[in-house]
């Protein structure tokens, strides 16, 4: 079954240009697994990073590789609040998907 991953975070001012080269430089391939990336935009400095994976083992197998990713940029992120830290991550298994 298929699985996604989705992460919010904000950047700090004056770091979006690096943050978002980051995103469209890095190459998603090693990422054993992973279908697509999404990056979205949703608000002022903030974003959702989508991962789309063929299956929940996958996506599991790919964490410490993504932990990896985000320590390289962890200092252009500011801390969201509440205890969170600098993300907000949540993945689970696909349960309905529908498409025009």
């Amino acid at each position: 079954m298929a699985a996604m991953n989705v992460v919010r975070m904000r950047v700090k001012a004056g770091r979006e240009p690096a943050f978002l080269k980051f995103h469209e430089d890095r190459a998603i391939e090693p990422l054993k697994g992973m279908r697509s990336l999404r990056l979205v935009k949703t608000g002022e400095r903030e974003y959702l990073v989508l991962g789309d994976w063929e299956n929940m083992d996958a996506l599991v197998a790919a964490r410490p590789a993504m932990i990896a990713m985000l320590d390289s940029f962890r200092d252009d992120l500011d801390d969201l609040g509440g205890g969170l830290g600098v993300t907000d991550p949540r993945s689970g298994e696909v349960v309905l998907n529908r498409t025009a």
